[in-house]
């Protein structure tokens, strides 16, 4: 599976990559909305994990462009933002699903695995 990681912050980039390869994932991690976005824009991804505090461009402003290009990659929020009102906001903007800091590594796994089942690529190589 390959996954992207938008994450600003060093340490907790290194240890979200670290524990996405130890189960043989394929990681790309840009450290700012902006390279973030176009990351998702001209890549390939089966899931996108995106922080919402961000420098460029936040992780909500990053999924409303992906979802308004068309762009159907499953999207994690992974954030400190844990007020109800955020995490509609992140819902609502087009992420699948949303996770706040601190975690487990095992509940992200499966929220990965998760949306991982729902990102189904068709023959041709479009995603479904």
């Amino acid at each position: 599976m390959r996954i992207l990681l938008v994450e600003d912050e060093e340490r907790m980039a290194q240890a979200l990559c670290e524990i996405l390869r130890q189960e043989n994932y394929e990681v790309d991690h840009w450290g700012d909305g902006i390279q973030g976005l176009y990351a998702i824009e001209t890549d390939v991804y089966d899931v996108a994990i995106l922080d919402v505090m961000l420098p460029g461009k936040n992780g909500f402003e990053i999924t409303k462009e992906a979802r308004r290009q068309g762009i159907r990659t499953p999207i994690l929020m992974l954030t400190a933002k844990s007020d109800v009102d955020d995490k509609v906001t992140g819902l609502d903007c087009g992420a699948d699903d949303y996770l706040t800091k601190p975690f487990m590594p095992k509940e992200l796994l499966a929220r990965i695995r998760a949306l991982g089942r729902r990102n189904i690529h068709s023959p041709d190589g479009t995603l479904t």
